[in-house]
C-alpha cells in the first residue's frame, strides 16, 4: 500500500478555506475538464475530435470547458488560416502536469473504486 506523504507548504492564511489546494479541487470540480485533458494527452485535437472522444458532453458544454481551460493556461487554441478554418487544442505544459494527479486518481479508482461501488450500490459494476 502507498501512503502520500504530506508537503509542507509556508502559512496561506488564517482559515482553511484560505488553502491553495482548493485551486486543484475547484479544476476537478468541472467534471469535464479532468477528461478534455486526458483526450488531450496524447497531442492536439480539433473540437469535433473532443467531442466524439468525450462521449456524452454537449458542444456547447465542451466550448465552454475549453475556453475556461484556455484561460487557466491549460490548454492553447491554434487557429490555421485555411478555408474552411481549423482550430485545434493542445496541452500546455501546465495542463500536461496535470496529468499526473489524474493518473494518480485513475489508479485509485483501480484499486478502490470496486469496494467504493460495492458500498454505496451493494453490488461491483459488471
Amino acid at each position: 500500500m502507498t501512503t502520500a506523504e504530506p508537503v509542507q507548504y509556508p502559512p496561506y492564511g488564517r482559515y482553511e478555506a484560505d488553502c491553495p489546494a482548493r485551486m486543484a479541487v475547484d479544476l476537478f470540480a468541472n467534471s469535464w475538464l479532468p477528461v478534455v485533458v486526458y483526450l488531450l494527452r496524447d497531442g492536439p485535437q480539433r473540437h469535433s475530435e473532443l467531442l466524439a472522444g468525450a462521449g456524452g458532453i454537449s458542444q456547447k458544454m465542451l466550448t465552454q470547458t475549453l475556453r475556461r481551460m484556455e484561460k487557466m493556461t491549460l490548454v492553447r487554441r491554434r487557429r490555421y488560416a485555411e478555408a474552411p478554418p481549423r482550430v485545434d487544442y493542445e496541452l500546455t505544459e501546465a495542463g500536461r502536469d496535470l496529468l499526473v494527479p489524474i493518473y494518480a486518481l485513475g489508479a485509485w479508482v483501480d484499486r478502490h473504486g470496486p469496494a467504493v461501488t460495492t458500498a454505496m450500490y451493494g453490488e461491483p459494476p459488471g
